[in-house]
Order: C-alpha cells, then structure tokens, then sequence
C-alpha cells in the first residue's frame, strides 16, 4: 500500500538543508579605498563644519553669558557719590525771616514745656547712651593708618619709623574699602597698613590726594580682608553741612584726643557760610570740641553722619586760640568722587570773589575778581595776575564763583583751557586772553 504524502511534510534531507540555509551569515564586502577615502572626507567636512557653527555660536553668545556671569564675578566699580545743593541766599533770608516769625511762639512753647517738666538722671543717662550708640556705631568703621617709613640711624642702620592716623571708611566696592585719611599720612610713606577695629591689619596703598583739602583716600583690597570681617564693615554715610547751622551738636571721631578711636561731643558755635579758597569757596564751621587735625579728627551730627574733618587753625583772630575749624563736607563731595575714582583734582590756582551788583554798577565787569593767583600755580604762571577779573572759560562767561568752580571741577589734568579775563589799565579795562594748563591739587 503506497504512502500518501503530506504535501505540509517535507523530507528529513529537505528540513537538514532548510536549517542550513538560516544559519548561514551574510558578509558584506570589504569597503574599497575609494569608498574609505570618500568616508573620511565626508567626516572631516562634518567636523570643520561643527567647529566653524561652534566658533559662531560662542561670538554670538559670549556677551549675553558674560552679563549673565557678571553678577557672579568682582568687577571693577566707579565710586560716584551725590552732591548736595547749596542753599541760594534767598532761601537763606527766606529760611531766616519764617525762623524769626516763628522764635516767640516756639520760645515761649519750649520755655513753658522746661518749667513743668522735671528732668531726672534718668533721662539725661538716656540721651547720652543714645548719643553714644551713634557715635560708637560710626566708630566701627573708623580704622588706624599706619604711614611706615624706612629710614636709617647714625650707623647706617636700618630703623622703620611708623606714625598713627584716624581714617573712616568712606565707600565700599567689590573690589576695594577707600579710606578717608590726612595727607600727612600718605605723604611720606614708604608703606602703610591699616588695622580695623578687631585688629586685622591689611596692607593699603595712596589712592589719590589733595593738598588743598588736606585729606587723601587710602584703598584696602576687598580680597586681603576676611569675609565676614569685609561683611561687618559699612562707609559712614555722608551727611549735608549745608544743613548744619549754628548751635546744632556734633560729635567728634578718630582722633579728637590725639588716640584713635578717642571721641568727644560739642556744638557748632558759628558758621561761616563762604570762605574763598583755591578755586572754590567753602563752608566753615568752628567749634570747641575737641579735636587733632594732625592725627585726624572727623565730624558727625547726631544722625551718625560725617559732615566733615578738622583742619589745622586758620591765622585769623576771628577763629579764636581754642576754635576747632571744620572743613564741611558737602563742599568737597566732588573731589572725593575724584579722589575715590584715583582721579587728580584739577587745579587752576585761583582765589576769587565774584563781582558785586554794587562794583558793577562802579564799572567793574561781572566775572571773578582774582583775589590772588597763587604763586607757581597754573594761572599764575599762564601770566594771570591779582587784580584781574576772570569773565569767560572757554568761551562760556563766568559770573559766580558757582559757575567757576562747575567749570573747573569739569576740567582734566593737563588740558589746556582758553581763560578771558579783564585788566584794569589807567583808564579802562584792558581784555585779555590766556592758555592755561590744569594742574593737580
């Protein structure tokens, strides 16, 4: 009987080729040098084309990621610090005149008030303790300048000398502390150092200085100090002395005893609202409180703000033996700025009056009557001479020591500036053209 074959069944040899067949590999061929050659330059135009979009990208996007990352990373800082308008003499008279108006009622208000109140230790403990915390608060950032000179003794030995100044704190950046000091701790220094109040002692350096004030800035590194020490510290605001009048108290820091950190109390016992100097005029107010301008002496008010330093006696009687007189800051918060900045102060060397209505009326021309034009000082050697009237800077007429000293504080060191000026000859006034080259204070 025949067997009837499954056409779904194949033969045992069938299925042996069949398992064959799957397991063999397929091997495709070897690449050949032409097809390697094409690959590697197909890789290398990739790559030079990712470097080139890479190299368009990073242009492109730099500057946003560094103003993404300044924030991040110490940057140089510009000290800029806000002047105070000064009081024309109209809103003086009319400041005055309401002052006046109001004294008697005011007066007799307090005067009633004092006869019914009966004052105890306690509330004058109070008022001193809140005194005191002021001025001890700003006296955290007052700081000893150290002026080290090297010098040698009769044998040719190696001595360092070193004198202690008051210095405070006056501005803070990334990157530095600036330090109000005297000159004369700069002026002859070979180095100097500055301890703060927790006995950190840091190397500084001379920022910059003006003789005419007196007072130079010393910069501290912000990376020599400590973290939380750089932290701790704050600049003494800045107060207006425009503000300061007669009879208001003030405190003395620095070194008002002759040791730093010493400190005293006192009242402003006048004001002397104008008084010429080289190429400005300032506001003066004397006291009897205690103070050493040589070491460095510095004036708040009782809002814990410096309003100004103590200079060295002026040769008037008028100040008296014993009269502190006090350079008002609001006059010198420009060249501060300069100073900070590590800018010269522009000097021209002239000490000047502006024309009265009354002069003019006499004939004068308006402008700035020279006072004296300090000897071996830029005006004074461009040939202006005491007598003259400065009309015209540049061109611009000059009618108020307001515009001169806004003109000057504008001016660079070593720019030549076009002076006019007025000369009175036997008859009549003579016009005059100088170049004078801006020093340096």
């Amino acid at each position: 009987m025949s067997e009837v074959r499954d056409p779904e069944k194949k033969p045992e040899h069938e299925k042996k080729n069949d398992r064959d067949f799957i397991s063999e590999k397929i091997v495709r061929p070897a690449p050949s040098k032409k097809q390697v050659g094409t690959r590697m330059a197909t890789a290398a135009c990739a790559g030079i084309i990712f470097g080139v979009v890479s190299a368009v990208c990073f242009v492109l996007t730099r500057p946003i990621m560094e103003q993404l990352s300044d924030g991040n990373k110490p940057t140089a800082s510009a000290v800029s610090i806000p002047k105070d308008e000064l009081e024309s003499s109209a809103e003086a008279q009319e400041t005055e005149s309401a002052s006046e108006t109001e004294t008697e009622p005011v007066e007799e208000m307090v005067q009633s008030a004092l006869e019914h109140y009966r004052y105890t230790v306690d509330d004058l403990n109070s008022l001193l303790n809140s005194l005191r915390s002021k001025a001890l608060a700003v006296d955290r950032s007052v700081v000893v300048v150290h002026s080290v000179q090297q010098n040698t003794d009769w044998f040719d030995n190696p001595v360092e000398t070193t004198g202690l100044y008051a210095g405070v704190i006056i501005a803070k950046t990334s990157q530095e502390l600036l330090i109000l000091t005297p000159e004369d701790a700069v002026e002859q220094a070979d180095s100097i150092k500055v301890t703060f109040e927790n006995g950190n002692d840091v190397s500084g350096h001379m920022k910059q200085k003006d003789t005419t004030s007196g007072m130079a800035i010393v910069s501290v590194s912000a990376g020599d100090i400590s973290t939380s020490l750089l932290k701790d510290l704050e600049p003494v605001p800045l107060g207006n002395s425009y503000q300061v009048r007669q009879g208001d108290m003030i405190a003395s820091i620095g070194s008002p005893a002759g040791v730093v950190h010493s400190l005293d109390y006192g009242f402003v016992s006048y004001v002397v609202r104008s008084n010429p100097m080289v190429d400005q005029h300032c506001r003066m107010l004397y006291s009897h409180i205690l103070t050493d301008a040589d070491r460095g002496t510095f004036l708040m008010n009782t809002d814990g703000e410096l309003i100004g330093w103590a200079v060295s006696a002026s040769d008037s009687s008028a100040a008296g033996s014993n009269m502190a007189e006090i350079f008002g800051i609001s006059d010198y918060k420009g060249i501060l700025e300069k100073l900070s900045n590590g800018q010269g102060v522009p000097c021209v060397g002239i000490v000047g009056q502006e024309v009265t209505e009354v002069q003019m009326d006499g004939g004068m021309p308006a402008g700035i009557y020279v006072m004296n034009a300090v000897t071996e000082k830029p005006a004074y050697n461009a040939g202006i001479q005491n007598g003259d009237i400065l009309t015209q800077i540049d061109k611009t007429p000059i009618t108020s020591m307001k515009e001169y000293q806004a003109a000057v504080e504008k001016m660079t060191c070593g720019q030549t500036v076009h002076i006019t000026v007025q000369r009175n000859g036997r008859d009549s006034y003579t016009q005059l053209e100088f170049d004078v080259t801006v020093g340096s204070r």
